[in-house]
């Protein structure tokens, strides 16, 4: 467990505001955003269709009676044709990857890229980084927002930037040592990754000067975050972000983490039952929904992300006032069914997680012979299971199997694989292989 605490510091007024005015601003905002759309060629041709104007949204109150925009209608639109502004004013594209071959384009103008940053210095600050600091970052740097997005935050909060970017793990560790890195940005999988190559190397703790982690790009639990802290003695907080939006900086977690920070006076969130759309209560599971209320270059309106996880709207103990979102347990469109349960890899990562024995590596394999499903966890030993006899590696297939279940309710096929066999990720990890999709 980590020996470090870290300060509650706040970097904006925003983030603190009584609800009335929060909910006032976003009002403002809200019909700024609905004016600088209605030439975008999607939502003129929307708005056109259900006859809505800029006029009939004055607050929040009505805003259900805006379209939701989907990942889909962004493909469609693809290269640009949702821009809000002339090509002159952006400053900068960044994509997401698409299972089209083809990425999803964002644009930025120049106070777009000012308003990330600060968002990013806002969760940042909220997890411990001071100006003293020194920040290593291991996102990739290019189409994908995280690498430039904590990039750029991390100079804003006024700390240093060391930009390793993705793989190539013993420099990483070298820099994180002779440079005396405070702090590591990167997705959990890959810090994991980091944490077994320290340990199989027999790396002192106080060889590294690590003391926080800002992990984002992937959904993890709170059994992965316990076992890195306990791994590596740091403190690792959880951020969330995408591209559609603007990128990390969404919301973050401060030094309560109990909830996951919305900037709410740049993004209104709504949280939906994704077969019914109607809205799902606070606490309760659902997927989010987003509005941008800040961004110039590519605004968006009530963006599906697909993404599950709960809000919580009460006062924080740090003092924030705005609404806390859950993280994320898994995705309405990567939802695995089998045998018609709803299954995510995360509640299969989370039985792995409690199960002695086994590494914090995994694959599920679904396929569907005979017209039946059949669900195959690969699980990857640690060096001391692996060399235990065929009884013990027999009750440990037991008990992972058992906790699977007791989790999802699905009895699954365990496999045991050796160290080190299974692939490894330097962004976000690939778990799920479902070959009923092939057939």
């Amino acid at each position: 467990m980590s020996k470090f605490v870290i300060e509650n510091r706040i970097w904006d007024k925003e983030e603190s505001l009584p609800r009335g005015e929060l909910k006032a601003l976003q009002s403002a905002k809200l019909r700024e955003t609905v004016e600088r759309v209605q030439n975008v060629p999607f939502y003129k041709e929307v708005f056109s269709r259900t006859g809505i104007t800029p006029g009939k949204i004055q607050s929040l109150d009505d805003l259900q009676r805006l379209p939701f925009t989907t990942k889909a209608d962004l493909r469609a639109e693809y290269p640009l044709r949702m821009l809000a502004v002339d090509r002159a004013e952006v400053a900068r594209y960044h994509g997401s990857s698409g299972t089209t071959g083809k990425p999803t384009m964002v644009a930025y103008t120049q106070n777009d890229l000012k308003t990330w940053a600060n968002l990013c210095a806002r969760f940042l600050t909220g997890g411990g980084l001071l100006p003293q600091h020194t920040v290593q970052i291991a996102f990739g740097y290019g189409l994908f927002t995280g690498g430039f997005g904590l990039h750029y935050g991390v100079e804003h909060a006024g700390a240093s930037v060391i930009p390793a970017a993705a793989g190539n793990t013993p420099k990483q560790i070298m820099l994180m040592m002779d440079m005396q890195v405070d702090a590591l940005v990167c997705t959990p999988s890959y810090a994991l990754n980091i944490s077994e190559f320290i340990i199989q190397n027999d790396i002192p703790r106080n060889a590294l000067n690590l003391k926080y982690a800002h992990f984002g790009g992937e959904p993890w639990t709170e059994d992965m975050r316990t076992r890195i802290e306990d791994e590596m003695g740091i403190l690792c907080f959880n951020n969330y972000g995408l591209s559609e939006v603007i990128g990390p900086g969404v919301s973050g977690e401060c030094a309560v983490r109990d909830g996951m920070h919305i900037s709410e006076d740049a993004f209104i969130v709504e949280c939906i039952n994704p077969e019914t759309l109607e809205p799902i209560a606070p606490g309760e599971e659902g997927e989010l929904v987003f509005t941008s209320l800040c961004k110039e270059a590519m605004p968006i309106i009530r963006y599906r992300t697909r993404d599950i996880a709960s809000l919580n709207p009460e006062p924080c103990a740090c003092g924030r006032t705005t609404v806390r979102m859950s993280r994320i347990t898994g995705r309405s469109d990567d939802m695995l069914i089998i045998k018609g349960v709803n299954v995510y890899p995360s509640q299969v990562e989370q039985a792995l997680l409690r199960v002695k024995g086994t590494a914090p590596h995994y694959q599920i394999v679904v396929e569907r012979p005979d017209r039946k499903d059949v669900a195959t966890v690969k699980v990857e030993m640690t060096e001391e299971s692996f060399s235990s006899s065929m009884k013990e590696m027999q009750e440990l297939k037991d008990k992972i199997g058992r906790a699977i279940q007791g989790i999802t309710g699905l009895r699954m096929n365990i496999e045991l694989v050796s160290p080190n066999s299974l692939e490894r990720f330097i962004g976000k990890a690939q778990r799920v292989v479902d070959h009923r999709k092939i057939v």
